[in-house]
């Protein structure tokens, strides 16, 4: 409903959805706007196949007007009845997501201080959850207060419904339900926000019900995975190799093993992004080859469980530098 098609000599022409044109007054990088053909079958049932036809009609002529004899088109996310159409009309599909995840991985400076304007509204959203982390609450309750500083701060969505409570954090994964926190129960989230200007914090954190003092096996769990996080962020650093950064990084113990998350580091951006780092223990001839670079925002990950024990997910983003790294959210770990 909704494509853009940018020319590698230009120019950058946007097709919008009928009456939403005018949302693009004013915005740098599109030569031309028109409007969209829809041909999906919820927009045109019986008929997406007569408009499969104008769309892909129109595509192809536009690439033999302005592709120079060059009848290559990357394209980083289309349906198949589209790719098919682009096919018979004589251009050759190129699989973009490799394109589109490389370029977006390096951030430009216009593009950190909107990040970090969207953590900071992140953050006004968990100190909400955690002033209101008493006893009685829901955790649906609680996982509203998220949504309401991103709301009201011109957000968009949230990814995920994860924030638990006690027993339920443990596996992960679960989402928020009508569960009663209760007094002493471990909470834990992960925001996965997408806020204002489209960008994502991604953010875990993880502290008690009612801000009593943690038991012995919750501070050793929470004491583990703080510890994870602080090995990791010490080797965050241009021109560290992914398998370097799997060969140094922080090993679970056997305890935890089984209750790991299986990404050490990920991508974000408009949402997780190129590249992903397995945990060491996923890490194998599957994954992918890189290095840190500056300019790319990454999240530094840990989850630590145990048999019969709750969760403990924490979770922070960072800046690669060209002198290491900064972190770009401020809300504080546990005092432990």
């Amino acid at each position: 409903m909704r494509y853009a098609m940018i020319l590698a000599d230009g120019p950058a022409i946007m097709w919008e959805f009928k009456g939403c044109e005018h949302l693009n007054d004013g915005l740098p990088g599109i030569d031309e706007l028109r409007t969209s053909i829809a041909w999906m079958f919820m927009a045109k049932g019986d008929k997406a196949g007569g408009n499969l036809v104008k769309w892909a009609d129109e595509i192809a002529d536009l690439v033999r007007e302005h592709g120079g004899g060059n009848a290559r088109i990357a394209v980083d996310k289309m349906d198949a009845p589209g790719v098919f159409s682009l096919q018979d009309r004589g251009l050759s599909y190129v699989e973009g997501s490799e394109i589109t995840e490389r370029a977006r991985s390096i951030k430009s400076p216009a593009e950190i201080e909107l990040m970090r304007w969207t953590i900071r509204v992140c953050e006004a959203g968990m100190a909400r959850i955690y002033e209101n982390s008493h006893a009685g609450v829901t955790e649906r309750e609680l996982w509203a207060h998220l949504h309401f500083e991103n709301a009201r701060s011109g957000g968009d969505w949230l990814e995920t419904k994860l924030l638990t409570c006690g027993r339920n954090t443990n596996p992960w994964y679960r989402e928020c339900s009508d569960r009663v926190c209760q007094q002493g129960e471990m909470i834990a989230f992960d925001t996965d926000m997408v806020g204002p200007y489209g960008y994502c914090a991604d953010l875990s954190r993880s502290w008690t019900c009612g801000y009593v003092p943690m038991t012995d096996t919750q501070k050793r769990i929470y004491a583990t995975a703080l510890g994870q996080i602080d090995h990791n962020l010490a080797l965050m650093q241009q021109g560290m190799q992914f398998a370097e950064f799997n060969a140094r990084s922080w090993a679970i113990p056997a305890a935890h093993q089984d209750y790991r998350y299986s990404l050490a580091v990920h991508g974000v951006g408009m949402a997780d992004e190129w590249p992903v780092v397995p945990l060491h223990v996923d890490f194998d001839d599957t994954a992918m080859t890189g290095e840190f670079e500056p300019g790319m925002v990454l999240c530094v990950e840990s989850l630590v469980a145990q048999a019969g024990s709750e969760s403990v997910k924490l979770e922070t983003q960072v800046l690669i530098t060209q002198d290491g790294y900064e972190r770009l959210d401020s809300f504080p770990w546990e005092q432990i």
